[in-house]
């Protein structure tokens, strides 16, 4: 199985990492990509690697989408590649999981209308404006999508993400209508 992670520079290091690394640990095959190959700069200054561009990133290829929060998604929301990349695994149903600041670029490729999603209370307004609902909790799971507020919350949000994608690898797992 493989996912797919997203950003660009200005993320959160904790929630680009520790999904990177859990992932790598349930023997998932983790591709990094970004509006450009090669080093993407943390918001603390941690530099991980972009294997791929948003260009060369393909969601048939991957189970899971690993939005990161930060500053990276707001910048992210302005690359056409990175709105087709969440459309597509939208349209595909596929799991697509989302923290802190991650739920602004999927809100700017138009997604979350009349879904339930949680995010860094900075941004709730603005989700809501684009028709989803906010809930102020840990972890959300509205069909395939899994969102969560920031860092304290990581080992909810990835127990969370882990379930739907099992549960997809199982064949019990429908996305919700959207």
């Amino acid at each position: 199985m493989r996912a797919l992670i997203i950003s660009a520079n200005g993320y959160e290091e904790s929630e680009l990492l520790v999904p990177y690394y859990r992932l790598l640990e349930e023997g998932l095959q983790v591709d990094i990509a970004a509006p450009r190959r090669g080093a993407v700069i943390g918001k603390h200054g941690y530099r991980v690697r972009a294997n791929l561009s948003l260009r060369e990133a393909e969601p048939e290829r991957y189970e899971l989408l690993v939005v990161p929060g930060g500053k990276a998604p707001q910048a992210l929301s302005a690359h056409a590649a990175a709105l087709s990349v969440v459309k597509r695994f939208f349209d595909s149903g596929k799991p697509v999981a989302a923290i802190c600041h991650g739920p602004l670029l999927l809100a700017a490729a138009g997604v979350l209308k009349a879904r339930t999603v949680t995010a860094h209370e900075s941004v709730a307004h603005d989700l809501e404006k684009t028709g989803a609902r906010y809930e102020d909790s840990e972890v959300v799971v509205d069909g395939n999508l899994v969102t969560s507020r920031g860092p304290a919350d990581l080992p909810a949000f990835m127990r969370a993400a882990l379930t739907l994608l099992r549960a997809r690898e199982a064949g019990e797992f429908a996305a919700a209508a959207v």
